[in-house]
């Protein structure tokens, strides 16, 4: 057989990532935002890293006695509000990493620096966590307790496993009642996937369905603007964000104005109301666990395993990159040690 002849060996030089030039004329924070939304990012790291670079700014300004732009700063100023975090914050190591890639951006992609040291800074390593998980038990429980209006969306995230905000952002055309499955666009990563749509939540999900409908139908009859779409497709498709298959499948009650486009529109139902319907649910069912919205994806994974489904299913359900990931849940399923007898029991 003869041999493969050689590629094109050019197509496997790694390019530099392209790299926007921000407006000199604007603010420092209007640059970084200009530069998020050339890379795409999304509205939660916009905030969050512009959050932490009015912080820095803010730290040069009280070490230095006067303003500083951050491209005159000290490279050892980086270390130090770091170190501040750290020790007298007490931040997460999570927290302290994201303030580390927040800084990074400003220098290399917004500034085009590369600030002297900036590779050499170690983050913060992260503990291992065991995660919280209720017995079968104690999930009924907790869904017997919930709010009428939250019910089948706390079933929901227990069924699927999906995240919080992936389930807040499903729309109308990502449940598929026929084949029972549900696309999740979008998850974290960027990445889609499938995973199933419990039978029995059916006949909820139908309800939901009719009340978002006559949601959307109330916004039509008023002229509201429709509803965001990713990467621009309202250009491209005008009128897709007043589409019935765009619409949240979760819609928010109130109206409200979008931060970057300005318009009034309806949003998804807000994370803080489930959170919010989840702590209540806890309380009056009695349960000594902190139970959170995301406690419950780890009871389904944790319980899937347990049944004996097999870690690689698990794995792509949960959408995880790392099978290792996964593994997390072994070492706190019921029979994590079986075969093995306490000596106390004899």
């Amino acid at each position: 057989m003869n041999p493969t002849p050689d590629r094109d060996r050019s197509s496997f030089i790694r390019r530099p990532k392209e790299r926007i030039l921000p407006n000199p004329n604007l603010k420092l924070a209007d640059q970084c935002r200009e530069v998020l939304r050339f890379r795409h990012m999304s509205f939660r790291t916009e905030k969050a890293y512009l959050g932490w670079v009015e912080r820095f700014v803010r730290f040069c300004r009280e070490e230095s006695g006067t303003w500083v732009h951050p491209r005159e700063c000290d490279p050892a100023l980086v270390q130090a509000f770091l170190t501040r975090l750290a020790v007298q914050g007490q931040v997460a190591a999570s927290t302290q990493n994201q303030a580390l890639n927040a800084l990074v951006f400003l220098y290399r992609e917004v500034l085009g620096l590369n600030l002297e040291g900036l590779d050499r800074i170690e983050r913060a390593k992260k503990p291992k966590r065991l995660p919280v998980v209720l017995t079968r038990e104690e999930c009924h429980r907790l869904f017997a307790a919930m709010d009428p209006a939250m019910d089948v969306f706390a079933r929901l995230l227990y069924g699927t496993g999906l995240r919080l905000v992936e389930a807040l952002r499903l729309r109308i055309q990502d449940v598929d009642f026929g084949r029972g499955l549900i696309m999740v666009r979008g998850g974290k990563g960027d990445k889609d996937r499938i995973t199933m749509l419990p039978q029995s939540l059916k006949e909820g999900m139908h309800r939901q369905l009719t009340l978002a409908r006559e949601v959307w139908e109330s916004d039509r009859r008023d002229g509201l603007a429709g509803v965001w779409l990713p990467n621009a497709l309202d250009r491209k498709y005008p009128s897709a964000g007043v589409s019935w298959n765009w619409f949240w499948f979760w819609p928010s009650r109130e109206r409200s104005r979008d931060p970057r486009s300005g318009l009034i529109r309806r949003h998804h139902q807000l994370e803080g109301v489930v959170q919010g319907a989840v702590r209540a649910a806890s309380k009056r069912a009695g349960l000594a666990k902190p139970v959170t919205p995301h406690v419950l994806r780890h009871c389904f994974a944790t319980h899937l395993l347990e049944s004996g489904t097999d870690i690689r299913s698990v794995q792509d359900l949960l959408g995880h990159a790392d099978v290792a990931t996964t593994q997390i849940y072994t070492h706190v399923m019921a029979n994590a040690g079986v075969g093995v007898r306490s000596p106390l029991d004899g």
